[in-house]
């Protein structure tokens, strides 16, 4: 059965999916990239080798969403997946269904930080990001490869992508804050780790050891020296040369306080007032 690690893109959902692999996938909790690989994005062109689409319409892996992940889950274990894609339909094609799925844990951030991110990983103006936020049409996909939207993920708005895994009743799922992750990370982790266990009904005691090592291993400083010395399997190339994007750019620092003028700042609280209430990122 599928348990996924959900976001809207730019959110925290690597760093948490690197603390989980740590945790569930390593002997001791310590972070290496490989360990990554256990915790998988869904959907991606592989999923669908064994299904007749066109890969040049964008939409038409949607509907053998289902119908791949029951082939995932012929393995009889736990599989983590990690998605930007919203729980919600297309064609009436559900994304997923209780029949494949335990739950989730959904890992929001502040939309003002999500921007100046998405700036940095799309090489956007902050309009064009915040274009992109607003847009409930949105998708993403491998720009790299042309007319191939096999990996396609329907992403819409931030708003509503946040909104469609917590404002629901298909499954359960665990809301987290990135900013609570990074303040209180071994308190959270504990929480998740419980919340998954507890969904699964496998209850085991909870390593703070091999937590501890995993907070250690993973910390945004830790990352991002691992990237500068050997790359990072996830960074993507720029689109104006071959040099890769850093993938681990500003973190904790990013700060739509100290990037905007008031005037934009007052633009994005006016636009995300109510999600920022509903958050409790308003202070």
């Amino acid at each position: 059965m599928i348990f996924w690690i959900a976001s809207y893109p730019k959110s925290g959902n690597t760093w948490l999916r690197a603390l989980l692999s740590s945790y569930f996938y390593s002997e001791e909790g310590i972070f290496n990239q490989n360990l990554l690989k256990n915790i998988d994005q869904f959907p991606e062109k592989r999923h669908f080798s064994d299904f007749n689409y066109d890969p040049k319409i964008v939409t038409d892996t949607s509907k053998f969403w289902i119908k791949a992940q029951e082939k995932i889950n012929l393995n009889n274990e736990l599989n983590f997946l990690k998605t930007h894609n919203i729980l919600g339909s297309i064609n009436n094609s559900n994304f997923t269904n209780k029949k494949n799925t335990f739950g989730a844990i959904y890992i929001v951030r502040d939309p003002r930080n999500v921007l100046t991110s998405l700036q940095n990983h799309y090489e956007l103006s902050k309009d064009e990001a915040l274009k992109f936020m607003l847009s409930e049409k949105k998708y993403i996909h491998d720009y790299q490869t042309k007319n191939d939207f096999s990996d396609f993920q329907f992403i819409s708005s931030w708003e509503k992508n946040y909104q469609s895994w917590i404002n629901q009743k298909i499954l359960p799922v665990k809301l987290i804050r990135y900013e609570d992750l990074n303040v209180n990370t071994l308190d959270v982790l504990k929480e998740i780790i419980e919340f998954i266990q507890n969904t699964i009904k496998e209850k085991e005691d909870f390593n703070f050891l091999k937590a501890q090592n995993a907070v250690k291993s993973t910390n945004f400083e830790n990352m991002k020296n691992m990237e500068k010395k050997s790359g990072f399997l996830e960074s993507v190339l720029s689109k104006n040369d071959t040099k890769k994007i850093p993938f681990f750019h500003l973190g904790p620092k990013n700060d739509w306080k100290s990037i905007f003028d008031k005037s934009y700042q007052n633009k994005l609280n006016s636009i995300f007032e109510n999600n920022l209430k509903e958050l409790n990122y308003l202070k």
